[in-house]
C-alpha cells in the first residue's frame, strides 16, 4: 500500500481556508463529509482533536500530521492540505505550519496506521520534496508528486 493509493485529488486543499490549527483539522475532517467510508464524522473529528490534545503534531520543518484511530470509519482515510499563510500549530520546533498531513485509522489497524505515520515523517523530512509540494498549484499536481516520490523511494507497505 502506498500512501498516493490511499489519497484521493478530492481530499486535497491546495489551499488551505484557515489559520489556526483547530480550524485546519476540522477543514480537513470536513472534506469526507460526503464520504461513504466515513459512518461517524463527528466521531473522526473527535478522534484527530483528542489525539491533538495529547500532544501538537505539528512536528516540524513546517510540517503537521494529525491523526487520529476510530472505528467511525471503514478503511484508512488520508488527505492533504498546505497554505500560502502561516499556521500556529504549536509545534514542537516553534515553527509555522505550511503543510498539513491527515490520516485516520482503523482501532485494529495499528501497525498499519504507524507504517503510514512513518512513511509520512519519512518523506516530509525531506527538503525538497516539501519545496515540489508548496509549489503546486493543483491538487493534481500534488497526487503526481506524491506518486513520484514514493515510486522512486518506497516499496509497499
Amino acid at each position: 500500500m502506498k500512501l498516493y493509493n490511499l489519497l484521493n485529488e478530492k481530499y486535497i486543499a491546495a489551499e488551505l481556508s484557515s489559520e489556526n490549527k483547530i480550524d485546519v483539522i476540522n477543514e480537513m475532517v470536513d472534506l469526507f463529509r460526503d464520504d461513504n467510508r466515513v459512518t461517524d464524522l463527528e466521531k473522526v473529528r473527535a478522534s484527530v482533536l483528542e489525539r491533538e490534545k495529547i500532544l501538537s503534531t505539528g512536528v516540524g520543518k513546517n510540517f503537521a500530521i494529525p491523526h487520529g484511530k476510530t472505528d467511525a470509519i471503514d478503511e484508512i482515510l488520508c488527505a492533504f492540505g498546505k497554505s500560502s499563510k502561516p499556521i500556529d500549530f504549536e509545534s514542537l520546533d516553534h515553527q509555522p505550519v505550511y503543510i498539513v498531513f491527515l490520516l485516520v485509522g482503523k482501532e485494529n489497524l495499528v501497525s498499519l496506521h504507524i507504517k503510514l505515520l512513518s512513511r509520512i515523517s519519512r518523506m516530509m523530512s525531506k527538503d525538497d520534496f516539501r519545496k515540489k509540494l508548496m509549489n503546486a498549484k493543483t491538487s493534481k499536481e500534488i497526487m503526481e508528486i506524491f506518486k513520484n516520490e514514493e515510486d522512486a523511494f518506497f516499496d509497499e507497505l
